[in-house]
């Protein structure tokens, strides 16, 4: 059964997103970044840290991200400088890099969780054969970004996802890059995801000279 806004009763319903905050959700900055690691350094999470470090390398989806083997970023007995997944939402595969501190805090990670290669490398905390859910991964952020004291309305799994490309966009402008670190099929939905505008566009051009 579906409403109408002429129903009388409907008049008394709250939008589905009052109070709420729509929309694309915020990239960390730098300072939002080594906050949160410092923050769960010292709380001693170590799963949390090794997740929330390979979020901001990989930048992948949250349910590509959680379901990453430790196959993925193991290579013998060293974790990888450059790993390789296939999608969920377009089958098609994507590369990330693993920066030195990101695999020295997945090898700390690792050593703890121990496991096979074809194990999750974050696995759930019901079923311990499956991965963690991305209900999960996305309550981890919603404490990560308070206990730093920013809105967790504000901020979310695609916070993590966005933090790194926005940092390398402003660094270069080079949106085709971007493109590919996202997996993006098609540089528009990539202009739209870094929310490119005419005065990004001028700043770029103000900076170029010839």
């Amino acid at each position: 059964m579906g409403y109408s806004r002429f129903d009388p009763a409907i008049q008394a319903r709250a939008a589905w997103n009052a109070g709420k905050t729509v929309g694309t959700k915020r990239p960390l900055t730098q300072k939002h970044s080594w906050a949160i690691g410092f923050h769960l350094d010292r709380k001693g999470w170590l799963r949390d840290k090794a997740l929330f470090d390979l979020a901001i390398d990989s930048k992948l989806r949250g349910c590509d991200l959680v379901k990453i083997k430790i196959g993925d970023v193991v290579a013998g007995a060293d974790v990888r400088t450059r790993a390789i997944v296939i999608q969920q939402k377009t089958s098609r595969p994507v590369q990330f890099e693993l920066t030195a501190d990101v695999r020295a805090t997945l090898l700390s990670w690792l050593e703890r969780r121990c496991g096979s290669i074809t194990d999750y490398l974050f696995p759930s905390r019901i079923d311990h054969a499956g991965h963690m859910s991305t209900r999960q991964y996305a309550r981890l952020v919603d404490e990560w970004v308070t206990a730093i004291g920013l809105r967790k309305s504000e901020y979310g799994t695609h916070s993590l996802r966005r933090t790194k490309a926005a940092m390398i966009y402003r660094a270069t402008g080079n949106i085709r890059a971007i493109q590919i670190l996202l997996g993006h099929t098609k540089i528009e939905n990539t202009v739209r995801y870094l929310g490119v505008d005419v005065e990004d566009a001028l700043l770029l051009a103000e900076r170029t000279e010839i």
